[in-house]
């Protein structure tokens, strides 16, 4: 997940028209009204324990999902050990804890693992933000998520994907992380880009993030020139700076996306932990995304 408060997509405003019917997800499967933080993040009511409705971040970029310190004192959560946490040039580790019951609208799932992890940074947009619903609790089901229409469909039952249509896209596999890291398998889609034909491109598909990264861009940023980097606080509180790389037009299966801006880390001279992917894809680049963990697949645009 990567945050990027100068990013602006001009075609934003065109993925949230007003609409006149009420909203609902295919094959009458029940859904979740979502908000947006910075016109690019999903926000959805969740219950902890019996406890809440608490505002949490929805990433299908994050393994696991995530509480803040103060939600965890709050809950009384006893902590069972650390995990180990990599990111955008960073590796922090974590304290993790077992909940009773974890509730999204319908939808509820016991005795799940969550990481004790600050988020400042998120709710310096957004204070109400108390945590991260991640890839341990949305790989139960079958996910849509619908922009313009502002709605979350989690479908464990099947009904949606007969009602869903477009090509699909299938998830690449990587290799798993250090053994000592909570694992959920990662949602990575290949992807060729018009200024690095030689081999294709590993990227997450990440709806916590508003700008596509790279984490490497080779060729794209030798002989760049950078006036003006631009900065981002990590996870672990380290400030680091990004630049843009030149606009590229980029082909995942038969779908091609043009001029797309990506970033990418400008050297810092440390050692960079070594990372499963290639960079981040936002699913806010797509009206409408649909996911299915269990058969590995994506469906853009649907």
């Amino acid at each position: 997940m990567t945050t990027f408060q100068w990013l602006a997509y001009a075609s934003i405003a065109t993925l949230l028209p007003i609409l006149q019917a009420e909203p609902h997800c295919p094959g009458n499967v029940a859904s979740l009204r979502l908000r947006l933080v910075q016109r690019s993040q999903i926000i959805v009511p969740v219950e902890i324990n019996h406890n809440g409705p608490y505002d949490f971040l929805v990433d299908t970029g994050a393994q696991i999902t995530t509480v803040d310190p103060a939600l965890a004192a709050e809950l009384h959560l006893k902590l069972q050990g650390t995990t180990g946490f990599v990111g955008v040039g960073f590796h922090v580790r974590a304290s993790f804890a077992q909940l009773d019951l974890l509730e999204a609208g319908s939808h509820a799932m016991a005795n799940p693992y969550v990481v004790i992890q600050n988020l400042e940074r998120l709710q310096a947009a957004d204070p109400h933000i108390r945590g991260i619903l991640g890839g341990n609790f949305l790989r139960h089901f079958d996910v849509l998520i619908d922009y313009p229409h502002s709605i979350l469909c989690l479908d464990d039952t099947k009904a949606m994907q007969p009602k869903v249509k477009g090509k699909h896209v299938e998830l690449v596999s990587a290799p798993h992380p250090d053994s000592d890291t909570l694992f959920t398998e990662p949602l990575i889609v290949e992807a060729h880009l018009t200024g690095i034909q030689a081999q294709k491109k590993l990227l997450l598909l990440d709806s916590g993030s508003n700008a596509p990264l790279l984490y490497d861009a080779g060729p794209l940023v030798r002989g760049l020139v950078v006036s003006a980097p631009l900065h981002s606080r990590n996870a672990d509180g380290v400030e680091q700076a990004f630049t843009v790389l030149p606009p590229q037009d980029m082909q995942i299966g038969t779908h091609d996306f043009h001029q797309i801006s990506f970033v990418t880390p400008m050297a810092t001279g440390k050692d960079v932990p070594k990372v499963e992917v290639d960079g981040l894809l936002p699913t806010i680049l797509f009206q409408r995304i649909y996911i299915s963990y269990a058969d590995r697949y994506a469906v853009l645009d649907p």
